[in-house]
């Protein structure tokens, strides 16, 4: 069997280390763009994981392996002799092996979750250095913002709260937002009087996205979001892997998924 085409250095498991470099092995391309989106926002969490680049002077601290792939049981023989890096497979089967498997489709939230449960036994977390990003939420409800403050927090942006239209137009004018979580239906000036006034001021404002978050659904309302010049809308109850779908789409993406781990095997 030929060498794999990765460093042989020993894959570091440990305890406090913060980034965990992830090869992907296998995928098909619309897969891969998945993934780049899932590692832009995980590169945020506590701890961050990032796509393994060949050619460094780090190795894999993590195999992510299509499991479905044909050669599946040829890189499941490579790559133990190689590297102690933990293997987690998504496909149908674990193909007589122990690996954890994670079930198709790859979903944001349960992805990243596996991520941190595959290399939990190995390492601990380290906290990551706040972002410079800063997310304005505004909402007149305390459970809607004690949520978005939830789903945020792991991804280390610096967040603002308002309960007012008012209050949310006045923090927009002091600070650049990368993105405003907007509820539409607020006390005294509405939520798409407000995305039309921030998207009206200076320049570097009308870069911010504004995510409109409201109950209602009709196409209407989402013309009239439209309209306001709103950058996407999510209907409360606001759900997960939409939400991380939004922030994945407006933050910077920390790295991209390119050709993938290159692991000869036998034929």
């Amino acid at each position: 069997m030929q060498d794999m085409k990765f460093d042989q250095q020993k894959a570091s498991g440990n305890t406090g280390k913060k980034t965990y470099q992830v090869a992907v092995v296998g995928f098909s391309q619309t897969e891969r763009l998945v993934l780049g989106g899932i590692f832009g926002l995980a590169a945020r969490r506590e701890p961050s994981f990032v796509p393994f680049q060949p050619g460094t002077a780090a190795s894999p601290d993590l195999f992510l392996v299509d499991a479905d792939d044909q050669r599946c049981p040829d890189y499941l023989r490579a790559i133990p002799l190689k590297s102690k890096a933990p293997i987690l497979l998504v496909g149908a089967t674990a193909h007589g092996t122990a690996y954890p498997v994670m079930a198709r489709p790859l979903m944001w939230t349960r992805t990243l979750q596996q991520f941190e449960q595959t290399v939990r036994s190995s390492a601990n977390a380290v906290a990551k250095p706040k972002s410079s990003d800063w997310v304005l939420v505004v909402d007149d409800s305390l459970a809607v913002r004690k949520f978005m403050e939830a789903k945020l927090a792991p991804f280390g942006f610096n967040v603002d709260y308002a309960e007012s239209g008012e209050r949310a137009i006045g923090l927009t004018g002091e600070k650049q937002y990368t993105c405003v979580f907007l509820d539409v239906i607020l006390p005294g000036v509405d939520g798409y009087q407000v995305c039309k006034m921030i998207k009206s001021m200076k320049s570097e404002t009308k870069r911010t996205a504004v995510v409109m978050l409201t109950s209602k659904s009709s196409p209407f309302d989402r013309i009239r979001g439209t309209m306001a010049g709103c950058d996407a809308y999510l209907t409360k109850p606001v759900d997960e892997e939409k939400l991380l779908a939004v922030i994945a789409k407006f933050l910077p993406v920390a790295g991209s998924v390119g050709a993938g781990e290159q692991i000869p095997v036998a034929r």
